[in-house]
């Protein structure tokens, strides 16, 4: 997950945005260049943050979407024992933000995993604004509709799969999600613990460990500390959608 080094600034989404993770959202095609100059207010603010720090609590109230355009988070929630339960990681081109909608507060923690900078959405101006501009609420619609799959994508990976098979299929949509930005799709820097997979697929930590060794020793990864090439990126598709022998 790699991060961008200077943000533009917030003066004129359409240059600073139209080739950002705000472009489906913010500039969707058939807009004119008076809806798109009434767009320029969406955004209110950027923010940055340190690894570690937090950019909401569980139960903290909701009042903005947050779109990632440098640096990558994880979501979690902590359990009654004291445990931390993780259940995302979002990286540039993601929105977030979006459980606290339907009770109006915060489901989760977001913890930034590495240096980070966010475009705050307050969510009351752009439900305001969707009123006005039809293409706008369908669009937000679609990106609300592509969490819930994802979500359900992610269930799937608790369901039925072995150890490998999980993290065959972690490490596949990663490679997937960074080509889809325009990074290598073979080569991962991997921002989150193997602690932190692992409670995300499911898996104790030394199950984790075992799974990355056994696909090491097939000649599927290369692993370097948190460095991951894919060598075999065929083999490791077929074992993640579990058709490899």
């Amino acid at each position: 997950m790699h991060t961008s080094p200077q943000l533009p600034s917030c003066g004129h989404l359409e240059v600073a945005c139209s080739s950002s993770c705000l472009r489906e959202l913010c500039l969707p095609e058939g807009f004119s260049a008076t809806e798109l100059e009434t767009l320029d207010g969406l955004v209110s603010t950027r923010r940055k943050l340190r690894r570690g720090d937090a950019l909401f609590r569980r139960n903290d109230p909701f009042t903005s979407i947050y779109a990632i355009r440098a640096g990558s988070f994880k979501t979690c929630v902590t359990s009654e024992g004291g445990r931390d339960h993780v259940t995302g990681f979002l990286m540039s081109g993601d929105l977030m933000g979006f459980d606290g909608i339907g009770h109006e507060r915060h489901g989760c923690d977001a913890i930034a995993l590495e240096d980070s900078m966010l475009c705050v959405i307050p969510y009351a101006r752009l439900e305001e604004m969707s009123q006005d501009f039809l293409e706008l609420q369908r669009q937000v619609h679609r990106v609300m509709s592509r969490e819930i799959v994802r979500e359900h994508g992610n269930m799937m990976l608790l369901t039925g799969l072995r150890a490998e098979e999980r993290l065959a299929a972690f490490l596949w949509n990663l490679a997937q999600r960074l080509g889809a930005r325009g990074f290598s799709s073979s080569s991962l820097i991997l921002r989150m613990t193997r602690q932190d997979i692992g409670t995300y697929l499911g898996l104790k930590l030394e199950t984790i460990s075992r799974a990355f060794t056994k696909l090491c020793d097939d000649g599927i990864l290369e692993v370097h500390r948190r460095n991951v090439s894919i060598l075999e990126p065929a083999t490791l598709q077929r074992i993640a959608v579990g058709t490899a022998p």
